[in-house]
């Protein structure tokens, strides 16, 4: 038998949040052009504004440049955040609310997202489980925010006589 101490990567137990705390993800993702013709079409979004460099090109406002999806930029920001907050503790997404995306993403630009608990309760009908309330921002290179938003989720709380330190 092993004397040694194992740690397993996971996210954090429903005790584990305090509100007014944020999450800090490591690393960023640089998108590349790859990323968002295969996003954008596997979704089956025709947005020229994200496929046809020739037509963004004629336009004004994006620099003549085509957009990354927003959606791309959205499932990034919050896959950014799961090894640190949610991996293998969350039992569901409840939903997104307050989304908004006050600049653009280009091909080559670096996303990188930190976590704000905003609120959390025990679950009222689900023992052992706990509504978390969280807000995502997503920010470029620059720092300029890129993405925000707002979700719940469902999360579980520690197992009873875990030993985990909450």
């Amino acid at each position: 038998m092993s004397t040694e101490k194992e740690v397993v990567q996971r996210g954090l137990w429903f005790e584990e949040f305090t509100e007014g705390v944020v999450y800090r993800h490591q690393p960023g993702r640089t998108v590349t052009e790859a990323d968002n013709t295969l996003f954008t079409t596997m979704t089956m979004n025709t947005q020229p504004l994200h496929i046809d460099a020739a037509w963004a090109a004629t336009q004004d406002g994006f620099r003549g440049e085509r957009l990354v999806n927003s959606m791309f930029t959205l499932s990034t920001v919050v896959g950014l955040s799961v090894s640190q907050l949610s991996l293998g503790t969350i039992v569901a997404n409840l939903g997104f609310s307050e989304i908004s995306f006050p600049a653009p993403m280009f091909h080559g630009d670096t996303l990188y997202a930190e976590t704000r608990c905003v609120g959390k309760r025990l679950s009222k009908s689900r023992p052992g489980q706990g509504i978390v309330e969280l807000e995502h921002i997503g920010r470029n290179q620059d720092g300029t925010i890129v993405c925000k938003a707002t979700r719940k989720t469902l999360m579980q709380c520690a197992p009873e006589g875990s030993g985990e330190d909450v």
